[in-house]
């Protein structure tokens, strides 16, 4: 790309705002013993500021090579087990996490100025949980899972076509239909930062650690 046609994206990129709403404070003193209330609470406090999809959050592994990949998907709870989402076990981050279940989540709630971090081992839930999971979403979420082959190389358009029409007809006909490789998996937290933005860049870090096996958790802040 020329000079001149890079100038452009530049202006435009250099001209967008961060923030551009008042952000609110964070005592870091007054936070929780624990991550999870305080997650919930971020999480409400969001949805009431007007967040757009404040349940979508980015989940990164590891592949066979050790490159890391990253992709968009929703949670689908976060319990004391951990943070809990879903796909096809098939599928690119299933295979990579069969092979290396660990993972981390990245949530980010710009109407707020805040960021989720966390970090953990991956466990894949048990068939009955999976299958829960599939038949309390949507005919169009179950029709998706039926189309199945998720990753794999798409050979035309019409193909899929054909295949999501299938898919819908059998999801009205069969609300109750399974989907061996659908599989929920929970991110058991070893680590979980927050992190509130601030106008002068004092941006807070609070940092949730839990190591050994009592499962308590140590709390540290970090510079921005």
């Amino acid at each position: 790309m020329s000079d001149h046609a890079q100038k452009p994206f530049l202006d435009l990129l250099h001209t967008q705002r961060v923030w551009d709403v008042d952000l609110p404070a964070f005592d870091a003193a007054g936070a929780p013993p624990a991550p999870l209330p305080l997650f919930h609470a971020w999480f409400a406090e969001a949805v009431t500021a007007g967040q757009a999809e404040p349940h979508t959050m980015t989940l990164a592994t590891v592949d066979a090579q050790g490159l890391p990949d990253v992709r968009t998907l929703m949670l689908h709870d976060a319990d004391e087990r951990g943070w809990h989402f879903a796909t096809h076990a098939t599928s690119a981050k299933g295979r990579q996490l069969a092979a290396r279940p660990y993972a981390a989540l990245g949530f980010y709630w710009p109407a707020r100025g805040r960021q989720v971090r966390v970090r953990g081992p991956v466990t894949a839930c048990s068939r009955a949980e999976s299958s829960a999971d599939l038949h309390a979403r949507s005919t169009g979420a179950l029709a998706s899972a039926l189309v199945g082959r998720q990753s794999e190389v798409l050979g035309s358009t019409d193909a899929l076509d054909r295949a999501s029409e299938a898919a819908w007809r059998r999801a009205r006909e069969e609300p109750d239909a399974e989907v061996a490789s659908w599989t929920r998996y929970v991110v058991e937290p070893r680590e979980v930062e927050f992190f509130q933005g601030d106008a002068r860049r004092r941006h807070v870090r609070l940092r949730y650690r839990r190591e050994g096996g009592d499962g308590a958790w140590e709390r540290e802040l970090l510079w921005p």
